[in-house]
């Protein structure tokens, strides 16, 4: 087959593909609320028709967030509209995406991020401002050839070695220091040798593209030893779908070429990090809701929505950036978007409007999020932001043009920012979390259990002594 991307219509055309392929085991993949995949995997004598309708049960408690210990179970359900081959397995393995549901009641579990997610769209369609939300995730990553990490009692420390680092410029390596390699913040579009990573990434492209991605470009980033892949846009949950197969597929591909991958958002301190520029647009019956006559050709639905995301920005970065080093990142002087604006040219601001050769193409780009996200849960949030901006006509004012990092004092003052610290984003959750809450996409529940699970997270972080305190304060 030249593609291992795989659709099914039945059960019966399941499993008879199974046989007529010879495929040995099963996996079932279900997202936690960080945002990991999880796996169980049955082997082909094992799963029939039975387990295809009603699911598998495990254990619901020893996930993250989810079940208490005195009602653990859970039911996987497999998606058999959403499948494809792992070419990362020694056997050969079918991956399925999956949802869980309560075994008490049959019901999709209110924790599931897929779950939220597939409710996210259907909250659309009910509000009448479309029928399908469109999402294009641009997903940023690190490749390195090394790395270390301890954080003991008597020591806290990290390391990570790239033969692109600036840092090994006066290295002597067995077969000859080359010296091609980009310089910190310059390492945009560059050709090889300097640019080391170009066949990683096709690789990454091509193993994408065998399990059903459509991607359109791969470049290094600005950073030394950083990467994007582009991958097209999707419908919400399809496309949260689809990060977590190239997130699978970065790992693995960086993996077998004895390298190591990153999806943490600031690994390198002083150079660019690492983001997730999420383009999103609204259809309905089949014409772009997006395209107008306001402002860089945007309707006024679109300039709204926009107005719904910076209003609930804050609330908002619990999701999009739902990691304590998603903060190391949102700072001036990197090109991380840190002032809540709008704009047409400007990337700096949190809202960009790509320029579209066409109505159809017509769509907004927020530049805040990172890959650290959890993608159900950060497009479904921006959704619901987005929807409320709608719903309740919430402009975003006038746009801004400049750029943003050459604003005086006075001008930057006056403009909202995203949070600093993931505990300011995890505060402004609890506060702003009504419009999450409409037609009942994110329930209490979950949100409960995601604002402690990320609680543990930041008083985790807080408590840690810190290597640059000794430099700062030892002798004192």
């Amino acid at each position: 087959m030249s593609s291992y991307s795989l659709k099914f219509k039945s059960p019966a055309e399941l499993l008879k593909f199974i046989k007529d392929q010879d495929i040995q085991f099963i996996d079932l993949n279900f997202t936690d609320l960080r945002g990991k995949w999880q796996h169980t995997t049955e082997h082909v004598s094992a799963f029939d028709e039975g387990k295809i309708t009603n699911g598998i049960y495990f254990d619901g408690s020893s996930i993250a967030g989810w079940k208490r210990i005195n009602e653990s179970d859970m039911t996987i359900i497999p998606d058999i509209s959403k499948a494809c081959l792992d070419p990362f397995a020694a056997q050969k393995t079918m991956k399925i995406f999956c949802d869980v549901r309560e075994p008490s009641t049959g019901k999709p579990y209110d924790r599931d991020p897929r779950n939220i997610a597939k409710a996210a769209e259907q909250y659309l369609k009910k509000t009448g401002v479309g029928d399908v939300a469109y999402f294009g995730p641009e997903a940023e990553f690190f490749v390195f050839e090394d790395v270390q990490m301890c954080a003991e009692p008597n020591q806290v420390r990290f390391k990570v070695d790239s033969s692109e680092g600036s840092y090994n410029a006066g290295r002597v390596y067995p077969d000859g220091n080359m010296g091609h390699r980009p310089a910190p913040k310059g390492a945009y579009f560059p050709e090889s040798p300097v640019d080391s990573l170009s066949d990683i990434r096709g690789e990454m492209v091509t193993v994408m593209q065998n399990m059903g991605l459509s991607v359109e470009k791969h470049h290094h980033e600005v950073a030394p030893s950083q990467c994007e892949i582009g991958i097209k846009f999707s419908s919400l949950t399809d496309s949260a779908d689809n990060v977590q197969i190239y997130k699978h597929v970065v790992h693995n591909v960086a993996n077998s070429y004895g390298k190591t991958a990153t999806f943490l958002p600031k690994p390198i301190y002083g150079d660019n990090g690492s983001g997730m520029h999420v383009h999103q647009s609204i259809w309905k019956s089949g014409k772009p809701q997006f395209s107008g006559e306001s402002y860089a050709d945007l309707s006024d639905t679109a300039l709204y929505y926009i107005g719904g995301i910076i209003k609930h920005a804050k609330a908002l970065n619990a999701f999009t950036n739902p990691s304590t080093n998603s903060y190391k990142r949102l700072v001036p002087g990197y090109e991380a978007p840190v002032l809540l604006a709008y704009s047409a040219r400007n990337r700096s601001a949190a809202c960009r409007i790509p320029v579209s050769p066409s109505p159809s193409s017509k769509r907004i780009e927020v530049r805040f999020p990172d890959p650290s996200a959890n993608p159900y849960l950060a497009f479904s949030a921006m959704l619901m932001a987005g929807l409320d901006g709608v719903k309740n006509k919430i402009h975003p004012g006038d746009a801004m043009d400049k750029n943003l990092y050459d604003l005086s004092e006075t001008e930057f003052g006056s403009l909202p920012l995203v949070c600093r610290t993931l505990r300011e984003a995890v505060e402004a959750l609890q506060d702003d979390h009504a419009f999450l809450l409409e037609g009942d996409v994110f329930t209490q529940s979950i949100l409960e259990a995601y604002i402690t699970l990320k609680m543990e997270e930041v008083e985790r972080y807080e408590s840690m002594v810190h290597p640059i305190e000794y430099l700062m304060y030892y002798s004192c």
